[in-house]
């Protein structure tokens, strides 16, 4: 059954459409994911099923070297999103006129990553989309590239071996094996909970903020009457 309906969204339809080359195809969809912005593809639920694949012996390579080569493809993929955005900002958001490309989103980037950059890069590794473009932004902001590099490989590991590993583990549970779509569908779910509870959240933070500024301006109103 195909995810979302989309055949080529499915995980194991991709796998298994690639026969002999599924690993290198699970490797060269890593890399675009994670560096040449193809948001669109999928990530999580790709590791987790190539993980189940391994355990079922459809991919006949040692779990050790799929991780490995997985996790390569992932981290190879953040240096060039990182390079891209280091090259292409400059050039995007040195135009005075530019009312999209202003050098003060360059400026505010840069000290998000000075504060959040470690923490960021880790767990933006865990969430769709957002792994897909943060390396780049990484670049334009011009965050330290040790400290970049550093905390890529560390997420990389962390993502790329360990949820192929999960799915590895969880190769021989007759459950897993029944009910492929709705566990591949909890997992997309739970890497976007990030994003709905940070939407949340500054909802919550936005409405606070216009009731203390009401309040503000009643106190003022009052003391003025």
């Amino acid at each position: 059954m195909a995810l979302f309906g989309i055949k080529w969204l499915d995980p194991e339809y991709i796998i298994t459409s690639m026969g002999h080359f599924a690993l290198v195809g699970i490797c060269l969809i890593v890399f675009a994911e994670c560096g040449l912005f193809a948001f669109f593809l999928p990530g999580d639920s790709l590791l987790f099923v190539a993980g189940l694949f391994v355990a079922s012996g459809a991919i006949n390579t040692p779990i050790w070297l799929v991780c490995l080569l997985i996790t390569l493809a992932g981290i190879l993929g953040n240096v060039v999103g990182y390079a891209i955005g280091w090259k292409a900002g400059p050039a995007l958001f040195d135009k005075p006129n530019s009312k999209i490309f202003k050098k003060d989103y360059v400026d505010k980037t840069h000290e998000f990553f000075e504060k959040y950059g470690a923490r960021a890069i880790v767990l933006s590794r865990f969430v769709p989309v957002v792994r897909t473009f943060i390396t780049a932004l990484a670049g334009v902001g011009r965050m330290d590239p040790k400290k970049y590099f550093t905390y890529s490989i560390i997420g990389g590991i962390a993502w790329g071996a360990g949820i192929t590993v999960l799915g590895y583990s969880l190769g021989g549970v007759a459950f897993v094996k029944n009910n492929l779509t709705a566990v591949l569908l909890a997992i997309v779910f739970i890497s976007i909970l990030p994003i709905i509870i940070e939407v949340i959240k500054a909802r919550k933070e936005k409405k606070a903020e216009a009731r203390e500024a009401a309040d503000s301006t009643q106190i003022f109103e009052t003391y003025r009457d």
